[in-house]
């Protein structure tokens, strides 16, 4: 008997159920109640979920053990629970109340990426799994973009249809990282349609990137922005979605990056890569909590 995938399997029911029960509490529960209902989820989450508590605690101590002490990188963990939670919370609620939904998020900046978009070759959004993401794509949807995600399916294919859905109901498509070759095409065909595609590059990529600086530490990192807009001349815009301190949200696009030469193709992807991987972290240390610390992205290493 195989007590390992036991275990999985019955940890994802648990989270399914989880994730139902949430989805009919907040039915019932007023709004201003929700993010108080959110930070207790979190602070459970927290004090419960031992594992990814322990992997948060060591990334952090990657990042930031010569700057910040143990008190404050616990800190910075639990308000990253927290924040997840809210995240969480207001994906189930307001996908469902798009005219609330484009309330609660504004965009700065916009200009950078309206300007990106008229030169016609369609518009690569470089980020992270940072802050409430979904939310992005979501807003820049009801604003009249045509906007595609590169994501990796989950685990359980009943909360994968469950987020499907909701995504398909507010016109965001979506690319799903494998079979390699479909995601590439797929991807080429809506940056030719001048669409707009949603990348994060700020988790740990195997064998198969680059290793860039990241926190001090070199990080197996995703080429695919810059390999994409090298085929397609799609602008490279950084973009990142911050929470404000009334739970409401900014997006901000910085200006677009014009790739740099290298002496060759390889050091033309790294140097490139590094740049956008520098403008990720520099989001980060200004927010810490609103990045994924639970993901072990240091976790290849370079041979």
């Amino acid at each position: 008997m195989d007590f390992k995938k036991i275990n999985k399997s019955l940890g994802r029911f648990a989270a399914r159920l989880g994730l139902y029960w949430c989805s009919l509490i907040i039915k019932i529960i007023p709004w201003r109640f929700m993010y108080g209902f959110a930070d207790g989820l979190g602070s459970i989450g927290y004090r419960f979920v031992t594992k990814q508590k322990k992997i948060a605690i060591e990334s952090l101590g990657i990042a930031f053990s010569k700057e910040k002490s143990r008190p404050e990188l616990e800190k910075i963990a639990r308000d990253c629970f927290v924040f997840m939670a809210k995240s969480a919370i207001e994906l189930l609620f307001l996908m469902d109340r798009p005219q609330l939904l484009k309330k609660r998020v504004e965009i700065v900046n916009k200009g950078n990426l309206d300007r990106a978009l008229d030169k016609g070759n369609g518009v690569i959004l470089v980020s992270a799994h940072f802050g409430n993401f979904p939310l992005l794509m979501s807003k820049l949807s009801l604003e009249g973009y045509k906007v595609a995600g590169i994501m990796r399916p989950m685990r359980d294919v009943h909360v994968e249809k469950f987020f499907m859905d909701k995504r398909r109901a507010l016109n965001i498509k979506t690319i799903y990282s494998q079979p390699r070759n479909t995601c590439v095409h797929s991807t080429i065909d809506a940056l030719r349609a001048n669409e707009v595609v949603f990348i994060p590059i700020d988790q740990n990529f195997g064998t198969g990137g680059v290793f860039v600086d990241f926190f001090g530490q070199k990080a197996a990192t995703a080429t695919g922005p810059v390999v994409l807009a090298q085929r397609t001349k799609a602008a490279l815009v950084p973009c990142f979605i911050i929470r404000q301190p009334d739970d409401r949200h900014r997006i901000v696009f910085e200006p677009a990056i014009e790739l740099e030469a290298g002496e060759d193709g390889r050091e033309t992807i790294i140097k490139n890569i590094q740049r956008l991987t520098g403008i990720i972290e520099s989001y980060i240390r200004l927010y810490p909590a609103e990045w994924g610390w639970m993901h072990r992205r240091w976790k290849t290493k370079v041979n």
